[in-house]
């Protein structure tokens, strides 16, 4: 495997970005095609906190994007991690874990006291994920919303995300 740089995104990266989200998203049966609107409208609101890319060989080949979510108890500094995306072919290679370390650790130095995503616990609980009763996200089976509590106590509630997940 080539040397891959993760880095914040830039203006040139926006159209590589959904390439990448597209095609890493397309045959997923969780998935109903939102994704690259999700990032490109998170964008355009300001509610893009963090937007990584994966960059090998001058190629775009994974992003994981944070976003502010706001909790009914009135808890500040949380967010919500997704969509993170890698190109099939490049799947299984650690691209995706070294995504989730390095936004974890930016948003972590940004001040963010927790994060919340909605994915599988077999791959997520391996950054100090869980489901935890006491946050809640209706809709999805419970057990696939999960936090990451990085400063202070967890808290309890239900969950908002920012517009752009409609």
């Amino acid at each position: 495997m080539s040397v891959v740089t993760i880095r914040p995104e830039g203006p040139a990266d926006h159209a590589e970005i959904g390439v990448v989200t597209q095609a890493a998203f397309k045959n997923q049966p969780h998935s109903d095609g939102s994704e690259v609107r999700i990032i490109e409208q998170l964008r355009k609101d300001g509610d893009l906190t963090l937007s990584l890319v994966a960059e090998s060989a001058n190629r775009i080949v994974g992003n994981v994007a944070i976003s502010p979510v706001t909790i009914s108890d009135g808890s500040s500094d949380w967010y919500g991690l997704g969509p993170i995306s890698v190109l099939p072919e490049k799947q299984g290679q650690g691209l995706g874990f070294r995504l989730m370390q390095r936004a974890i650790a930016d948003i972590r130095a940004a001040g963010a006291k927790g994060i919340v995503l909605l994915g599988d616990p077999a791959f997520y609980s391996r950054f100090g994920f869980g489901h935890d009763p006491q946050l809640q996200y209706p809709g999805p089976p419970p057990e696939y919303f999960q936090r990451l509590v990085l400063v202070g106590d967890a808290p309890s509630g239900v969950v908002s995300y920012a517009p752009a997940f409609g």
